[in-house]
C-alpha cells in the first residue's frame, strides 16, 4: 500500500488564500470492519462512528461503504487510485492525467467510445454525473448514480474494474485522445497557470512538485504512445493502491458482495513507492522574485519553510489544532476588518502555516494591493501579523471564533441523520487518503466544549507562536503588472523596515446587541390556502406580503429562506444601464445601526446570512438557517429591507478593484467573447454592453438608493421557506417582521415597453474578436435567434435538441477529430424578453484548427437538419433529463425552485409536473424539424476569437 500524503498545499498562499481545518472528536460506537492499520491511521486515538463499513480484499483492495438516503434512492461511487503526477518519471510528465482520459476510450469488455454512451443510456450525464480528476498524489473516478438499483450498481463497479485492470490502450485511440488532452492543456495555459508555475519554482526550487503539474508538458504529451501509457498504468494501478467508496441508498452487505464479485479476481501486484514532493530546504531564505503579467493583481508574499512535523491523530493534537484554528481565525478577522474600510489598505490578505505533503511546512503572509500601493499594503499586513504574535488576542476575539466553531458543530449534530451522500463520501475519501478518522458529530461537539471551556488568550497565543515559522529573512515574491520602483532591493528594504517598526497592543472592540427585533404590530393573515399540486401552503398578510411554506424532512435542522421583491434588472434601461449595478453590494453597506463588520461580531455563532442581488425581474435574497435561528434570520432580512446603512466602506474594496478587473478583460479567449458577444448580438444595446471604467467609478450608494429605494419600500414581496420548520411558528415570525411592514403593492408589476424588448442583430456574418492570451488559443461560437419560453413544448424540444447537439458535436470534435477539450451547446429561450432566445454552439480550439473546427461544427448542424438524430442519440440525451426531473424534489433546493414564486408564478408548478411527459413525447423527427427551423447555418452569427498581435509575449 502506497504511503498517502495530505494534499494541503502550502504553495497555494503564493497565489490564493487558505481555508481552516476541521475539528473532529472520538466516537464510541463500533464501525463494521474497522482496522486502522488498513488506512495508515494506526496513530489515531479515534474510531469512526457507527454506520461505516470497511473492508479489504485478499488482493489488497480496500473499500468503504455507508448506507444513506439523502438524496433518497441515489448513490455515489468513487474509485480512488493512489497514483498521481508525483508518481510520474521524468519522461512521463502528464501520463497520470492521460491515463485518466483513456479510461473512457476502450477496455476488454467495453469498446472504445461506448463507456459514455452506456452511462448516458442509464441516465448519467457526462461531466455532471460521470467524471474523473487527477491530482499530484491520486486519481479519482466518479459516478453519481441517479437510481440506487442493483443493475446500475453492477454497471458502475464493472466500469471501475475495467478502468483499474482492463484498459486497451489502442494506439489509434491514444493518438485521437492526444488532441483532446493537448486542447485541455492549451485552454488552461493562461496567465493564472503560468503564475502558479513560477510561484512553485521560486518557493520550492528543485522540488519535485514544481516539475509535476498534473497537466504535464506539451513535449511529453506529444511523445506519448500506447506502450508508454500502458507501462505507467500497469505499474501504478494496483489493488493495494485502490479504494472503492460507495455511499447511498443500498444495503451495505449487497455493496460489499458486489465489490468482491467485481474486484476479487484482480491480481495483486507490488505497490510502488510514491516519490516525495520535495526536497524543501528550511534554510532557504532571503531570496526575492518578481513575476509580471498584464492580467495579474499586484501581490506581495512573504514565506519561510521548516521541516515537516508528523502529528499523530491524538486527543492532544486535536485540541492543539482547535487552538490554532481559533488563533488564525482571530488574525484573519482583524485583517478582514481592515479590508472593509472605505479606503482599504489592501484588496486581499492571507496568512497560514500549512504542509506541503510530508516534504515540509511553510508559513506565508500574502497581500494583494491596488496598483502601486504594495508598500502600504505590506506595512499594514505585517504590522497586524506582528501585533498578533506580540500581544495575542482579547477574550472577545476568542469568544467570537469559538462561537462560530460551536455553531458549526451544533448544526452538524442536528443534521447528522440527514447528511448528504456527497458529505459522507468526502469523509470516506479522507480516510482513504490517511488524513483523519471521521467521528460522530456529537462526539466532536463534546470534545470542543471541553477545550472551549479551558481555552485562554495565553494558550491561543502560544498555539499561534508554536505553529508559525518566523518570517526572518523571508522569501519575497512580487507579482503584478509592473515591477516595483527600485526592484528587488526596494522590496527587501520595505520588508525589513516593516518588521523593524514597533507595534502597539490592539484596541478592544466594544460588543453590541442586535438592534432590529421590533418592526411594529404583527401582520394579520388574510388568505391561507394550499396548492392543489405539491401541497405548498400559500399565505397573504394584510399588508400584501406573500408567504409560501413547504416543510420537508430532507435535511434535519435546515431551513432555506428566499425572498423576491419587485424590480431587479427591470429598473435598468438603455439610458441608465448601470442603474442596479451596485445591488450586489447592498448588504456590504451594513444597517443604519450596525456596520457590516459590527454585524459579523454581533451575529457570531448564529446561522444567518444576508445575500441580496438583482435578478431579471426581482431583487432577491436568501439564506440557509436553522429552526432556532429562523426568527433572527427573518429579522435580519427585514432590517436590510427597512434600514439599509449605505455606508461608503461597503464600496471601498470594490472601487479599489475596478482598475484591476478592467485590466484582466480580454486576457483570455473566454473573457474576450464574454465582453464582445453582448454588444454584438444586441447591436450595442447599452444594457448588454460593458460600460467604460469611469461609469463604474461614478457609481455610489446615493445613486443606488435613489434607484431601488421606492421598490424596496412599495414593491410586491414574496417570501418562501422550505425545510425543517413548524408552519405556525414560521407564520408568526414572518407576521412580526415582513408582515408588520407598511402596505405594499399586492402583485409584481408586468413591466412593458423597453423592459421586455431585446433585439437580435440582423448581421449574419463572421465576426472576429481578439484576446490578449496565449498565441495558440482560439475560440469559436455560432449563435442563432430562436424564441422565448412561453411555449412549454417548444422550450422542452429546444432543451433536448441542445443536449442532442452537444453529444453529436462532442463525438465529432472531440472523439473523431480530437480538436477540443469541451465543446459547448446551449439553448436559452428567454422568460424576460418577448420573442427572444438564442441557440449556440461553441468550442475552444488551437488557432491553427479554426477552419477545420468550424467546418466540423457546420457539418454537424447540416447532418442534424438533413437526417435528424437516431433513436439511440435521442435516448442518451433524454435519459439524464428524465433522471434529473425524477430527483428534483429530493433536495430543499429543488423544492425552492417551485416554492419561491408559488403565488406569483403558479404556472411553474404545472410546467414542472408536465415536464416528464413533454420530454417523453419528443421524437427524432421533431428535433430534426426544430433544427431545420432554427439552425440554418446561413442564419448563424459566427464569432472567432483569435490572439491579438503580440499575444502571449
Amino acid at each position: 500500500m502506497k504511503l498517502r500524503y495530505s494534499t494541503r498545499l502550502a504553495f497555494s498562499l503564493f497565489v490564493t488564500t487558505a481555508v481552516a481545518g476541521v475539528l473532529s472528536a472520538p466516537a464510541f460506537a463500533e464501525p463494521v470492519g474497522w482496522n486502522a492499520s488498513d488506512w495508515e491511521l494506526e496513530d489515531s486515538e479515534f474510531e469512526p462512528e457507527s454506520g461505516w463499513h470497511f473492508g479489504r480484499l485478499e488482493n489488497g483492495l480496500r473499500y468503504i461503504v455507508r448506507r444513506n438516503d439523502r438524496p433518497e434512492n441515489t448513490a455515489l461511487v468513487r474509485m480512488d487510485i493512489a497514483a498521481g503526477s508525483l508518481d510520474e518519471r521524468s519522461e512521463e510528465r502528464g501520463y497520470a492525467h492521460y491515463v485518466e482520459h483513456m479510461a473512457f476510450n476502450g477496455s476488454t469488455n467495453v469498446p472504445e467510445g461506448e463507456v459514455i454512451k452506456l452511462l448516458e443510456r442509464l441516465g448519467l450525464a457526462f461531466g455532471a454525473d460521470t467524471n474523473a480528476s487527477t491530482s499530484f498524489d491520486y486519481t479519482q473516478y466518479k459516478l453519481d448514480l441517479p437510481r440506487a438499483d442493483e443493475e446500475l450498481l453492477d454497471t458502475a463497479l464493472m466500469l471501475m474494474r475495467e478502468t483499474a485492470s482492463e484498459l486497451d490502450f489502442d494506439e489509434a485511440a491514444v493518438q485521437r485522445e492526444k488532441g483532446v488532452i493537448l486542447a485541455e492543456r492549451r485552454v488552461r495555459n493562461g496567465y493564472a497557470l503560468k503564475n502558479t508555475v513560477d510561484s512553485l519554482e521560486f518557493a520550492y526550487p528543485g522540488a519535485l512538485i514544481g516539475e509535476r503539474l498534473p497537466i504535464g508538458t506539451a513535449e511529453m504529451l506529444e511523445a506519448a504512445d500506447a506502450a508508454a501509457l500502458r507501462a505507467f498504468w500497469e505499474r501504478e494501478y494496483v489493488p493495494s493502491d485502490t479504494v472503492i467508496v460507495v455511499v447511498g441508498d443500498f444495503d451495505p452487505a449487497l455493496v460489499e458482495a458486489k465489490i468482491t464479485e467485481h474486484f476479487g479476481s484482480w491480481r495483486a501486484a507490488p505497490s510502488p513507492e510514491q516519490p516525495a514532493a520535495g526536497p524543501i530546504d528550511p534554510d532557504y531564505r532571503g531570496t526575492t522574485d518578481i513575476y509580471l503579467d498584464p492580467a495579474l493583481t499586484e501581490t506581495i508574499t512573504l514565506a519561510r519553510h521548516d521541516a515537516y512535523v508528523d502529528r499523530p491523530d491524538t486527543r492532544a493534537e486535536r485540541r492543539a489544532a482547535l487552538l490554532r484554528q481559533v488563533a488564525t481565525g482571530a488574525l484573519s478577522r482583524r485583517l478582514q476588518r481592515l479590508q472593509r474600510s472605505e479606503d482599504p489598505p489592501f484588496r486581499g490578505v492571507s496568512f497560514s502555516t500549512s504542509d506541503l505533503f510530508e516534504a515540509g511546512r511553510t508559513t506565508s503572509l500574502g497581500v494583494a494591493s491596488e496598483e502601486g500601493r504594495w508598500r502600504e499594503a505590506l506595512d499594514v499586513a505585517v504590522e497586524e501579523y506582528r501585533r498578533a504574535l506580540a500581544h495575542g488576542f482579547s477574550e472577545g476575539e476568542i469568544a467570537e471564533q469559538l462561537a462560530n466553531i460551536r455553531t458549526g458543530l451544533e448544526n452538524a449534530v442536528a443534521n447528522a441523520a440527514t447528511r448528504s451522500n456527497a458529505a459522507l463520501a468526502g469523509q470516506a475519501l479522507a480516510v482513504a487518503r490517511g488524513d483523519f478518522v471521521p467521528t460522530a458529530p456529537a462526539d466532536a461537539l463534546a470534545r470542543f466544549e471541553t477545550v472551549a471551556a479551558e481555552a485562554t488568550p495565553a494558550e491561543v497565543l502560544a498555539a499561534l507562536r508554536a505553529e508559525s515559522i518566523a518570517l526572518d529573512e523571508p522569501l519575497i515574491r512580487f507579482s503584478g503588472k509592473t515591477a516595483p520602483e527600485g526592484g528587488e532591493a526596494a522590496l527587501r528594504t520595505a520588508v525589513e523596515a516593516a518588521f523593524a517598526r514597533p507595534v502597539a497592543p490592539p484596541q478592544d472592540m466594544a460588543a453590541a446587541e442586535f438592534a432590529y427585533t421590533d418592526f411594529g404590530t404583527a401582520g394579520e393573515v388574510v388568505e391561507d390556502s394550499r396548492t392543489a399540486a405539491l401541497d405548498i401552503r400559500t399565505i397573504r398578510f394584510a399588508n400584501g406580503v406573500m408567504l409560501n411554506l413547504k416543510p420537508t424532512d430532507l435535511a434535519d435542522d435546515r431551513v432555506t429562506v428566499r425572498f423576491n421583491i419587485d424590480g431587479g434588472q427591470m429598473l435598468a434601461s438603455r439610458a441608465d444601464p448601470l442603474a442596479v449595478e451596485l445591488t450586489g453590494l447592498y448588504t456590504a453597506g451594513g444597517l443604519g445601526r450596525h456596520s457590516r463588520d459590527e454585524l459579523q461580531s454581533i451575529l457570531a455563532g448564529r446561522s444567518v446570512g444576508a445575500g441580496f442581488g438583482a435578478g431579471d425581474e426581482t431583487f432577491a435574497g436568501g439564506a440557509t438557517t436553522t429552526p432556532r435561528d429562523l426568527e433572527l434570520q427573518l429579522q435580519l432580512m427585514a432590517a436590510y429591507l427597512t434600514d439599509p446603512g449605505y455606508r461608503a466602506e461597503g464600496l471601498g474594496p470594490w472601487q479599489r478593484s475596478l482598475a484591476d478587473f478592467f485590466a484582466r478583460l480580454g486576457r483570455t479567449p473566454e473573457s474576450a467573447l464574454g465582453e464582445g458577444l453582448g454588444p454584438l448580438l444586441s447591436d450595442q444595446d447599452p444594457r448588454f454592453t460593458r460600460q467604460p471604467l469611469e461609469a463604474y467609478r461614478a457609481l455610489d450608494y446615493e445613486q443606488l438608493s435613489a434607484t431601488i429605494g421606492e421598490r424596496l419600500a412599495n414593491g410586491a414581496i414574496e417570501i418562501a421557506l422550505v425545510g425543517d420548520f413548524d408552519e405556525e411558528e414560521a407564520i408568526r415570525m414572518v407576521a412580526q417582521t415582513f408582515g408588520a411592514l407598511p402596505p405594499r403593492e399586492p402583485a409584481f408589476r408586468a413591466y412593458e415597453g423597453e423592459s421586455r424588448e431585446r433585439s437580435f442583430t440582423e448581421r449574419r456574418e463572421t465576426v472576429t474578436l481578439t484576446h490578449g492570451g496565449e498565441p495558440d488559443q482560439a475560440l469559436l461560437r455560432m449563435v442563432w435567434p430562436t424564441a422565448d419560453d412561453s411555449d412549454w413544448a417548444r422550450t422542452s424540444r429546444l432543451t433536448l435538441l441542445a443536449r442532442v447537439m452537444r453529444l453529436a458535436l462532442t463525438e465529432k470534435l472531440r472523439e473523431e477529430l480530437g480538436q477540443t477539450y469541451s465543446p459547448s451547446v446551449d439553448s436559452s429561450p428567454s422568460d424576460i424578453y418577448r420573442d427572444y432566445g438564442t441557440f449556440s454552439l461553441g468550442a475552444s480550439v488551437d488557432v491553427a484548427q479554426l477552419d477545420a473546427a468550424q467546418a466540423a461544427m457546420e457539418d454537424t448542424v447540416r447532418t442534424m437538419i438533413a437526417d435528424g438524430p437516431d433513436t439511440d442519440l435521442v435516448e442518451r440525451a433524454r435519459q439524464p433529463v428524465l433522471e434529473g426531473l425524477e430527483n428534483r424534489l429530493k433536495t430543499n433546493g429543488g423544492w425552492m425552485g417551485l416554492v419561491a414564486r408559488a403565488q406569483s408564478e403558479p404556472e411553474n408548478i404545472d410546467r414542472f409536473l408536465a415536464a416528464r411527459d413533454r420530454q417523453l413525447a419528443i421524437t427524432p423527427e421533431q428535433l430534426r424539424s426544430l433544427a431545420a427551423e432554427y439552425l440554418d447555418p446561413a442564419q448563424a452569427v459566427r464569432i472567432r476569437v483569435v490572439p491579438e498581435a503580440g499575444a502571449g509575449e
